[in-house]
């Protein structure tokens, strides 16, 4: 309870890794001090200047439950609610992180470069790392993994995703968040188990395609997990449906909201690329 940096939501840090470090005496380096200044600069970048400028933007347009533009700019909403969680999450785990290595300590890693992935299961490798291991071992291994033949797989998968929603907030809004990562997972298992493998000189070009598309899927996860947090006066489910509707009409005008969110995301994605 003491070891302040160490917090609930994450880095979730198990006793294995962390009684160790408190037992033994700690000899902080000028190294690590370093790196535990850099980390918590890093930190407040993504909350204060990337998440907390957003915040705003994604409040107004989801404070009434229904979208606040009629086509396809809606997407900047979702670009910007994805880029703000990710600048709250990230940024606490940094500052978390540093704030334990300048006291001696080590946190494990939680975020590496999640909007950089191509397909589902690497996300999960990725985004609040800490989370995606305890819901492994404690849900996922428990219930038999992928050892029992496809359908139990599918079966496990499921539930591990469905209770990682819930984890999240109970609501009908974060059991279907769980439930879409839930699919995207089986999908991508059954589509890794049946495609073959592509030339190396496809390999690059295919992967950014995958980058893109799969953020994009991802997004309209992330409307679903938003929208789980609506005031009770609003339908989650109706609020949901009239999102989706606008996100494929072509855009009547540009937007002045483009150049805040293409700045703070190009910011968001450039401290995960490097």
């Amino acid at each position: 309870v003491a070891d302040f940096p160490h917090l609930v939501a994450g880095p979730i840090v198990r006793a294995q890794d962390l009684l160790p470090q408190c037992q033994r005496s700690r000899v902080i380096v000028r190294d690590q001090v370093l790196d535990g200044i850099w980390l918590c600069l890093i930190g407040y970048l993504k909350k204060v200047v990337i998440a907390d400028r957003l915040a705003p933007f994604v409040d107004w347009g989801f404070s009434t439950g229904t979208p606040p533009f009629s086509d396809a700019t809606t997407w900047l909403l979702l670009y910007a609610f994805a880029f703000q969680i990710y600048g709250d999450f990230s940024g606490y785990s940094d500052i978390a992180r540093g704030l334990a290595k300048l006291m001696g300590f080590e946190l494990v890693h939680n975020f590496k470069a999640p909007y950089l992935t191509s397909n589902p299961a690497s996300f999960w490798r990725h985004w609040h790392i800490s989370l995606s291991v305890w819901l492994r071992d404690y849900l996922y291994i428990p219930l038999g993994g992928n050892r029992h033949g496809w359908l139990k797989t599918v079966r496990n998968l499921m539930i591990t995703m469905l209770l990682g929603g819930l984890w999240h907030g109970a609501g009908f809004a974060f059991l279907a968040w769980g439930l879409f990562h839930g699919l995207l997972l089986v999908i991508h298992r059954g589509w890794s188990a049946a495609s073959s493998r592509t030339a190396a000189v496809d390999v690059s070009w295919r992967n950014t395609v995958a980058v893109i598309v799969f953020f994009h899927i991802t997004c309209i996860g992330w409307l679903l997990f938003r929208s789980g947090s609506l005031p009770p006066r609003i339908s989650q489910m109706d609020a949901i449906t009239g999102f989706l509707r606008t996100l494929w009409i072509p855009p009547a005008a540009w937007s002045g909201f483009v150049w805040p969110v293409v700045l703070l995301g190009s910011t968001a994605l450039l401290l995960q690329w490097k």
